[in-house]
C-alpha cells in the first residue's frame, strides 16, 4: 500500500462513485424521456413506474452512502476523543466540530493535542488541519 498524504488520501470507488450513480441517472434521464414520449395509455403506467423505480435507486445509493459516513463519523468521534484522552488525560474540546475531528485523525500522535488546541484557537477548517499535519497517519480502513 502507498503512503498516504494530504494529496492521496481521498478514496474514490469508481464502480460506487461514477457508475453507479451515473447508470442511476441516465435511468432516471431514460425514463423521463420514455414517460413524455408514451402516447399509448396502456403503457403510461408501466413507464412511470420506471421512474419512481429509479428515483428509489439514487435514493438508496445516496442514502447508502450518507449513513455510512454518519456511522464512520461517529466512530472517529470516539476514537480521537479516546486517543486524546490517551494522551492527554483530558477529553478533546467540546468546540471542536466534527470536521475539525475528521481533519484531526490524520494527525501523529506527537502533534494531535497541540493541533487539537490550534484547530480550536484559530478555527481551522478540515483542510487546513489535514495541511498542517507534518506526520500523517494514513487510515486505509474507511467508508
Amino acid at each position: 500500500m502507498t503512503e498516504q498524504n494530504f494529496k492521496n488520501h481521498i478514496r474514490i470507488i469508481p464502480l460506487y462513485h461514477g457508475i453507479a450513480f451515473l447508470l442511476a441517472f441516465a435511468g432516471v434521464v431514460g425514463s423521463i424521456i420514455n414517460l413524455l414520449n408514451h402516447h399509448d395509455a396502456g403503457n403510461h403506467y408501466s413507464a412511470a413506474l420506471l421512474v419512481v423505480v429509479f428515483f428509489l435507486i439514487i435514493l438508496i445509493l445516496w442514502y447508502a452512502r450518507v449513513f455510512a459516513l454518519k456511522a464512520q463519523d461517529r466512530a472517529i468521534r470516539a476514537e480521537e476523543n479516546f486517543r486524546h484522552y490517551i494522551l492527554t488525560g483530558k477529553p478533546l474540546d467540546k468546540q471542536l466540530r466534527m470536521g475539525q475531528i475528521i481533519g484531526l485523525r490524520f494527525a501523529s500522535d506527537e502533534e494531535f493535542p497541540a493541533l487539537a488546541k490550534r484547530a480550536v484557537d484559530e478555527k481551522l477548517s478540515q483542510k487546513e488541519i489535514k495541511m498542517a499535519v507534518q506526520n500523517w497517519r494514513a487510515d486505509h480502513h474507511r467508508a
